[in-house]
């Protein structure tokens, strides 16, 4: 199934203040999907799991039960940087956060799937990075995979999933042994190196499309993309 608001999601958040509609659907999926670099952000400040969660969940509480559309200050333009900036303020207004930590389990507007979190930020986490860039990499390591997993869910669909299984390591990093790979997909090795460049320009798109939606300004898609690709340099 398509994603609802392709390309356009951000925007239509933003478009709220003019009287926009849907925005809180869009806004909605736009945190079911991108809270993770949230929670490894909070995480790295210093705070155990167990009060990362409640903070990670309280935050979503409190962002959906005020009126924080009318909050959202345009010139931010990505998404990424609304996240940050208001998670920032939540956590220093020490009343506000309470407030929403307590209601954190009482029929929550808005509920984020926290099971095996502190798993997968053990298993990811680096102890070099600062917490704004552990922001910055999760953060695009979420746009990543989510272009990645909807290469997949495509190759699936056309019976095409074993090829993209045994070529997704290559996708994104080093050339495979094109000869080996060949012979084990009973391909030739030009019909794989062809695959393979389709599969990468596939992905591109993709992932140009994830970014497309967490900016404001289709202007700002090129920017956006190189930052996230610098950050998940970083983190490799």
């Amino acid at each position: 199934m398509a994603d609802p608001f392709q390309d356009t999601r951000w925007s239509v958040v933003l478009a709220a203040a003019r009287g926009g509609k849907d925005s809180r659907a869009a806004l909605e999926w736009l945190c079911s999907n991108y809270w993770y670099p949230l929670y490894a952000y909070v995480r790295r400040k210093g705070c155990d799991a167990e009060l990362a969660r409640d903070l990670t969940q309280g935050f979503f509480v409190s962002l959906f039960e005020q009126d924080s559309l009318r909050r959202i200050d345009p010139k931010l333009g990505k998404f990424r940087a609304f996240l940050l900036a208001s998670m920032n303020h939540f956590l220093s207004n020490e009343k506000e956060r309470e407030a929403a930590v307590k209601r954190r389990a009482e029929n929550p507007a808005f509920r984020v799937d926290l099971d095996g979190v502190e798993r997968r930020y053990e298993l990811e986490s680096s102890s070099e990075l600062s917490p704004e860039a552990m922001f910055e990499s999760k953060w695009a390591r979420t746009v990543l995979d989510r272009a990645m997993r909807r290469l997949r869910e495509e190759h699936e669909s056309t019976d095409k999933g074993e090829m993209f299984r045994r070529l997704r390591g290559y996708l994104t990093g080093e050339e495979p042994a094109y000869d080996r790979l060949a012979d084990d997909l009973g391909m030739t090795q030009g019909t794989l190196r062809v695959s393979v460049h389709r599969l990468r320009r596939r992905l591109g798109a993709l992932l140009r499309e994830e970014v497309a939606a967490t900016v404001s300004d289709p202007a700002e898609v090129d920017g956006e993309l190189r930052s996230l690709l610098e950050a998940a340099a970083r983190n490799r």
